[in-house]
């Protein structure tokens, strides 16, 4: 008998509630206590954390970025980038068929 895999729907949270977590870790919290009272991940709240640090030592003009934002016109940017290829490569195939 075949079972079939669990898989687990990835949830997002907003940038309010990650807040809210980094705000109860700094309060001195365990962040293991902290994430099975909220039903969420430990290694969740290091990496919101350690991106918390990493934003927290960028250049001011970049402190307002959306970097969910970048990473979709950065995947928008490659796609194109295939149908431009695509599209030279029909180009030369139909230049020499005339």
């Amino acid at each position: 008998m075949k079972e079939k895999a669990v898989t687990k729907k990835r949830r997002k949270y907003d940038a309010g509630f990650k807040e809210e977590v980094l705000r109860m870790v700094s309060s001195g919290r365990p962040v293991n206590e902290i994430a099975q009272s909220l039903g969420i991940g430990e290694n969740l709240i290091y990496k919101w954390k350690s991106r918390y640090v990493h934003m927290a030592h960028q250049p001011e003009e970049l402190k307002g970025i959306d970097f969910a934002q970048v990473e979709g016109l950065n995947r928008r940017i490659r796609e194109l980038e295939t149908e431009r290829d695509i599209l030279k490569k029909a180009l030369a195939i139909f230049s020499r068929q005339t």
